[in-house]
């Protein structure tokens, strides 16, 4: 792929200051934004994204434009299936919803620099190994079988051992305040529980990425694509956090179909990595020229095609009209309307 120099920097540096901008607005101003802000928000990053992949139709060809809407849709479909998993975080520690928005922006920051070094050490891996896409391919059909069966929610009620040792080692408040990571309690300078919502966010913001780096490697190479689909993906996620709430518990098909989207990357990984193969135990060293090399505009249609079904099948599914919001999502979604945070000054 051959762009512009002044492109790729541009891109960058252009949003790197976006990224800067809305945390500078969530720092100065910590609020609960409302459903028409956050939607003007999320709606205003989804037509960057687009403007963007117009842009890398323009000047890289459609191939490496369908690579790059191709490896936003997918990174941005795990990252709204992620969502539900921060709500929980944020309700489980009772974060005053006045201060969601500056624990969402860390995380994100933590989700940048995390994926950031995937990228850069997926990209030097993949350009020397080329078998590693064997690797990438087994790990994902195992995350998307385990996707599918739908295990580990139980875990989310289990302290993590780290956050635990935490607890006992470091000196902590019982409350928050505000959006500090530190206050006073009896004349003594203690941390508060903000510190422990900031580490889990940070370790399952580590989990995401062990997962999704690989799923858009298998399809895009390309470093600049694969890194600005990240950033694309977590752009507007706090708005979208708010915007969404409650609805996310009724997209009861939202797992399935990106389990479906992770084997299938996994399956395109794997002949891939058959179609280079360079394994001497594995057809003597020799490429297996019978493996198909699945065209990115296949690959985009699956992805797509898979999500827009999810999506539907989820808001006209009897299960997903019954389906009942976590008590901890109801009491926080009830201090929202009522406006009664626990926000201690």
């Amino acid at each position: 792929m051959q762009l512009p120099v002044w492109f790729e920097v541009g891109s960058f540096v252009a949003l790197g200051i976006i990224l800067l901008l809305d945390l500078l607005l969530v720092v100065r101003r910590p609020h609960e934004p409302s459903m028409k802000e956050a939607g003007l928000w999320v709606a205003f990053y989804v037509a960057l994204a687009l403007a963007f992949a117009g842009a890398m139709f323009a000047f890289a060809g459609p191939e490496y434009g369908g690579q790059f809407v191709a490896g936003w849709v997918t990174e941005y479909s795990l990252s709204i299936d992620n969502l539900f998993v921060f709500i929980i975080i944020m309700a489980r520690f009772s974060v005053p919803r006045k201060y969601q928005q500056e624990v969402l922006m860390v995380g994100i920051i933590i989700a940048l620099i995390l994926r950031g070094i995937f990228i850069m050490l997926g990209a030097i891996v993949i350009e020397q190994f080329s078998w590693v896409f064997y690797i990438f391919g087994a790990f994902l059909l195992w995350t998307a079988w385990k996707q599918a069966k739908d295990e580990g929610e139980d875990e989310e009620d289990k302290e993590n051992a780290l956050i635990a040792k935490i607890r006992k080692v470091i000196p902590m408040s019982e409350k928050f305040d505000g959006g500090k990571l530190r206050t006073v309690v009896d004349g003594k300078k203690v941390f508060t529980p903000m510190l422990i919502v900031f580490v889990t966010i940070g370790m399952t913001d580590l989990l995401f990425a062990v997962d999704s780096i690989p799923a858009i490697f298998g399809l895009t190479q390309s470093a600049f694509i694969v890194f600005t689909a990240n950033i694309f993906a977590l752009m507007g996620l706090r708005q979208l956090y708010f915007l969404l709430g409650g609805l996310m518990n009724r997209l009861v098909y939202l797992k399935h179909a990106l389990s479906i989207i992770l084997a299938f990357i996994g399956v395109k990984l794997v002949l891939h990595a058959m179609h280079v193969n360079e394994l001497p135990f594995i057809n003597g060293g020799q490429h297996i020229e019978w493996a198909p090399e699945i065209p990115t505009y296949v690959s985009l249609a699956v992805i797509v095609g898979t999500i827009i079904i999810a999506v539907i099948a989820s808001l006209i599914s009897s299960a997903a009209q019954q389906a009942k919001l976590d008590a901890r999502l109801e009491e926080d979604a009830r201090k929202s309307r009522t406006g009664v945070d626990a926000d201690v000054e």
